[in-house]
């Protein structure tokens, strides 16, 4: 066997078994992402998704990397809004952070949940959030005639 052809086959098999572990990769986070919307069943009674809606909390379209108490006509509690006032965003850090104790770290929330005990539960409902976030573009306004 030549040297070429064993850099060849090298290389093949490197492309190959790369092709197989983002196979596998986007498997696992598909399972992660259907495991997300499972988890977002306890939080359907309060907020919406998929769909800039308002229930009795705000809505969560592009809730990773969305400011704090930033959704339009919904009454924030004050502490959310002093934490707007500060900047805080929710990453997913924080959105793990809230999720895990929301009382905890944002003394004074109006939200009554819990929060999920489980790490897997709230890094399945971010992969989740993530996977359905929608970025609405304006469409252009029509001039009066």
């Amino acid at each position: 066997m030549s040297k070429f052809t064993a850099i060849l086959g090298a290389a093949v098999l490197a492309i190959s078994v790369s092709g197989t572990m983002t196979t596998s990769a986007q498997a696992d986070e598909a399972k992660l992402i259907k495991k997300g919307s499972k988890v977002f069943k306890k939080c359907k009674a309060c907020h919406v998704a998929t769909e800039e809606k308002n229930k009795v909390g705000p809505h969560l379209v592009n809730i990773v990397g969305r400011k704090i108490a930033a959704v339009e006509g919904y009454a924030y509690s004050d502490a959310s809004k002093a934490k707007a006032a500060e900047g805080l965003v929710w990453d997913e850090a924080n959105l793990a952070a809230f999720l895990e104790k929301p009382r905890k770290f944002l003394k004074g929330t109006k939200m009554a949940f819990g929060g999920l005990r489980k790490e897997k539960d709230r890094n399945a409902i971010i992969a989740y959030f993530k996977s359905v976030a929608t970025k609405k573009e304006e469409a252009p306004k029509e001039e009066a005639k």
